[in-house]
């Protein structure tokens, strides 16, 4: 996106196909490449009309609007396979819950970015392998069944990542464009689920005061329906409107952050205090790990909505000093895992624990030494931004390795 737009700077009309292609995309591109421009009149209106916030919603093309709608129509339906076929739950939805969102938005990203033949191919091919894998491992509830049914997901976050950065897979700025847009889209999500469940509430109250009993019927078909569509739905507004949460975005992760912050520091001393140990306790190790990937994607998340702006040193130091924190919260984790392998020997569980643990003390390692160059003056807040999205194939190698060689190394125990 970057050269094309360097190279039709003098084309208007290109400019404009380009802009309808990826909005955001280009915006965020143009907004780079604009003090290096500035002075061209083109590039003066373009910064003026990119920049310019409008009150009137964007609902897009109509064939956009028309892909949404049946996307979302083809979710659902897929969402009931388990009512419409003898399929069961317990065997269908924790397989297949991954493949009731992803393959839709990686399929409107192709579509958007007028993705070639081959690139599309290659991203069906792997959501294929993915469906056809999943679904004929052993029914046998085993923990590499449940590991592969929970990485997963990740795997294809990764695969729609190929989808959403488009030709420009090597950009990193890309990369840290798509960490932002799971920002967003958490928001408007978010958002979107408050005032279903608030629509939801109305109609059954509505409902039970003329004597009518709605609630299997509305929960059966229009929140199973409802609840696949939405993120379906909050990608078409974030991409087609992104002044709705451009400006929410980056207030919740300057808010929470030190929030978050504080919320450690106490919680570590409350452990200490509460007698609560990690060691031994196989639940508690378990919720301090999903603290650690919470905590740690709220750093990512920061990093990336600042990369575009120039960040205080406040802040800066606000998200070093969680990332030290974070820190000392895998170490904890990592010791205590590393603790109940050499008690109570290997299994697949405690090894995937440890390798995701061992990833992410790098990562944040790496991410907390270029926050402390950014808070020293001594790098820029989008070298942050870098050191976190050129490790994210290491998580993509790990996953794979999870999900598909685990099951053969561990005998689908």
């Amino acid at each position: 996106m970057r050269d094309q737009i360097l190279s039709n700077m003098q084309n208007p009309g290109q400019l404009e196909k380009l802009y309808r292609t990826n909005k955001a995309s280009f915006k965020q591109e143009f907004s780079g490449l604009y003090p290096q421009l500035s002075g061209n009149t083109l590039a003066d209106f373009w910064h003026e009309r990119l920049n310019y916030e409008s009150e009137e919603i964007s609902w897009g093309t109509g064939k956009e609007f028309v892909f949404v709608v049946i996307a979302a129509l083809i979710a659902g339906i897929l969402a009931k396979l388990p009512a419409i076929f003898p399929i069961s739950e317990e065997f269908f939805y924790p397989r297949n819950i991954g493949f009731l969102v992803f393959p839709f938005l990686a399929a409107y990203f192709a579509w958007k970015n007028k993705l070639p033949d081959t690139r599309v191919a290659f991203i069906g091919f792997a959501v294929a392998v993915c469906v056809v894998y999943i679904n004929f491992l052993p029914n046998n509830n085993s923990d590499t069944l449940i590991l592969a049914c929970i990485h997963l997901p990740l795997l294809l976050w990764v695969i729609l990542g190929v989808s959403y950065v488009g030709d420009e897979l090597s950009n990193y700025k890309m990369r840290l464009s798509y960490l932002r847009f799971n920002g967003d889209l958490a928001v408007m999500s978010a958002l979107l689920v408050i005032a279903g469940v608030l629509m939801t509430g109305i109609t059954i109250g509505l409902f039970q005061l003329i004597g009518l009993q709605i609630e299997e019927f509305y929960f059966e078909y229009i929140v199973a329906f409802g609840l696949p569509a939405v993120p379906i739905v909050a990608t078409y507004l974030t991409q087609t409107n992104p002044q709705l949460v451009n400006k929410v975005s980056p207030i919740i992760a300057k808010l929470f952050s030190p929030l978050v912050l504080v919320m450690l520091i106490v919680y570590l001393g409350a452990i200490i205090i509460s007698g609560k140990d990690p060691y031994n306790d196989r639940e508690f190790l378990l919720l301090f790990n999903v603290l650690l990937i919470g905590v740690m994607a709220l750093i990512f998340f920061s990093v990336a909505e600042s990369s575009t702006k120039e960040k205080s040193i406040s802040g800066v130091w606000v998200l070093l000093l969680l990332s030290v924190v974070t820190i000392v919260v895998n170490g904890i984790a990592l010791s205590a895992i590393s603790f109940r392998i050499s008690e109570w020997g290997i299994t697949p569980n405690r090894v995937a624990v440890l390798g995701a643990n061992v990833l992410i003390l790098i990562h944040l390692l790496l991410v907390t030494v270029m926050l402390f160059k950014a808070a020293t003056k001594k790098a820029v807040i989008t070298e942050v931004g870098r050191s976190i999205v050129l490790y994210i194939p290491v998580y993509f190698v790990w996953t794979i390795i999870v999900v598909f060689l685990f099951p053969l190394l561990f005998g689908f125990k």
